[in-house]
């Protein structure tokens, strides 16, 4: 049976970084070639990088950029490139674009037509939607090209791609990952290429670039709605298959086709091994997406170690675990900073967790630190109680020492805060939420405990098992307890999830919980704390909606949603 060999390239490129951006591709089309594909694949602005934002205001570097891809082109011969990156018109107008080479020429460009403008994505900022409709001729195969979001719309682009007679459409793809992405992905291909009678090949992005992580997962989906084809998640790829011609015979039609290209005899061709799916749970995909995140922000930006601080619980010792699972025990540093209220229990946990890991471990005590502190306040604060000053300036005291272990030795600071407690402002300014990177910072309290226990069963328990037993406190004040200031957090992260992810008003949550008066004390804490959250680290986002990108809620803000 003949057929056409296609190859998806699922790579993981770094915004900015142009030519090693280019490099990667021409060893991903020299790898196609190897295993002779007709036609080779690849994401979404992947010569850029995704997403480039306002470096798209920047001359120059469109100018690199389509420089790159005059220069891949004099590379392309024996099968045909799609390569996503960013076109320029005559006006001065920036499209997303796909790239259609072949012969060593540019016969074809499509431009994105479905720009999205919500959550993390702006890209009405910077692009003009497309309006042309190419359509290609592969080995005698009809097919067309579009862009990640064209294919989402029900009656968009594709529609009329497969009216013009393709029978293959080629997505490019940045789709970033968060809990329920994957399996939207798949229900929404499956449909789409059962609604057009096509074959969609689905080619996504991989890798951490700042707060998103780009997942992969790239496809081939059949025209009965079935997956036959599935490229590794949170890692690079190069996915090839077979398609029967058989699959795709279309009518003609009046489009003339932009590229004709013959491609390999079958004769000539080797048998392609079989590779089977990775099943994996949600859970498994949110530590990957950590793992990835984290390696990718330390790596790209030129960090060879980071800096914990161990406080001896949960918080901090799953991302101690992510670090080392990320850059190897010789790249992370651990450090505990007790005081004259941290347990016996916490600083032996802290200990035991450095041990486990086999990472370098300090020990800082900030008792006289914070007894010098005091004597200097002393005659400011005179005849006033101990309250939060007092608890607050503990963690800065702490927050100090990492940023001067960092600034001394280039280390990058890990925050640990979860957001549980970024979102009701449970953290402090200048104290635990000083750092560089909040590799938990989008991950509820009580998922937290989940991730950790996940991590455990990977590595024989590298946490400790009390970290896992003894109630949450910050340890700040003799026999303070989390839930001294906040409500159990199973409940906390319903009320989050609702407001936050969902949007959802006080009396709608209030039919749900029915406690109306912990609702809205709740919400008063998430909205106060806004001012807070501006100022923290960046972090990984793993929840439909994060703060930051996500959370574009004013500061100055006296609106109540009842």
């Amino acid at each position: 049976m003949n057929t056409l060999r296609i190859a998806l390239a699922q790579i993981n490129p770094t915004v900015g970084d142009i030519d090693n951006n280019r490099k990667r591709i021409l060893s991903s089309i020299q790898a196609a070639k190897k295993v002779q594909a007709d036609v080779v694949v690849f994401p979404e602005l992947v010569l850029s990088g995704y997403p480039p934002e306002d470096l798209l205001h920047k001359k120059h570097f469109v100018d690199e950029n389509l420089k790159a891809v005059r220069q891949l082109a004099k590379s392309v011969s024996g099968l045909v490139a799609v390569i996503g990156g960013v076109d320029r018109d005559q006006q001065g107008r920036l499209y997303n674009a796909a790239f259609v080479i072949a012969d060593q020429k540019i016969p074809a460009v499509y431009h994105k037509h479905e720009l999205p403008n919500y959550g993390v994505f702006d890209e009405k900022r910077y692009f003009t939607d497309g309006k042309q409709n190419p359509i290609l001729e592969i080995r005698g195969v009809l097919c067309a090209v579009n862009i990640c979001e064209d294919i989402w719309k029900e009656d968009g682009i594709p529609c009329a791609q497969a009216k013009s007679g393709a029978k293959l459409l080629l997505n490019l793809s940045s789709s970033p990952f968060d809990l329920s992405k994957m399996d939207q992905r798949e229900k929404l291909l499956k449909k789409r290429a059962k609604q057009l009678h096509c074959t969609i090949c689905y080619a996504n992005l991989v890798g951490g670039q700042d707060e998103l992580v780009f997942d992969g997962g790239s496809m081939i989906v059949g025209p009965q709605g079935k997956i036959v084809a599935v490229a590794k998640e949170f890692a690079e790829d190069l996915l090839t298959m077979d398609v029967p011609l058989e699959l795709l015979k279309s009518k003609k039609t009046k489009v003339k086709p932009l590229i004709r290209c013959k491609g390999l005899p079958l004769t000539k061709k080797s048998e392609l091994p079989a590779r089977g799916r990775e099943p994996l749970s949600q859970l498994e995909r949110i530590y990957r997406a950590l793992v990835l995140g984290t390696r990718d922000y330390v790596r790209k930006n030129g960090f060879e170690k980071v800096v914990i601080g161990l406080s001896g619980g949960i918080d901090s010792a799953l991302v101690a675990a992510i670090a080392v699972e990320a850059l190897g025990k010789e790249g992370v540093v651990g450090v505990t900073m007790p005081s004259q209220f941290s347990s016996s229990a916490t600083r032996s946990d802290a200990k035991q967790l450095a041990q486990n890991l086999g990472i370098q471990f300090l020990e800082l005590p900030i008792q006289g630190v914070f007894e010098h502190y005091l004597e200097v306040l002393k005659p400011a604060l005179l005849g006033r109680a101990v309250d939060v000053t007092e608890e607050n300036l503990q963690a800065r005291v702490r927050g100090n020492l990492l940023m001067a272990l960092s600034n001394k030795f280039g280390w990058l600071v890990l925050t640990t805060g979860n957001k549980s407690e970024i979102a009701v402002g449970y953290c402090t300014l200048y104290g635990d939420m000083s750092g560089g990177f909040g590799v938990i910072k989008d991950v509820p309290k009580t998922k937290v405990y989940e991730i950790a226990r996940l991590s455990n069963q990977k590595h024989s328990g590298w946490i400790p098992e009390s970290v896992f037993s003894r109630p949450p406190s910050a340890e700040l004040r003799a026999n303070q307890k989390d839930q001294d200031s906040l409500p159990a957090y199973d409940i906390l992260d319903l009320i989050l999830e609702g407001y936050v992810e969902k949007y959802l008003s006080i009396s709608q949550l209030d039919q749900k919980l029915k406690d109306r008066g912990l609702i809205e004390d709740v919400i008063k804490k998430i909205d106060r704390s806004e001012y807070k959250r501006r100022q923290a680290p960046p972090g990984i986002k793993i929840t439909p909606r994060a703060f930051g990108r996500d959370w574009r809620v004013p500061i100055t803000n006296k609106y109540i949603g009842f």
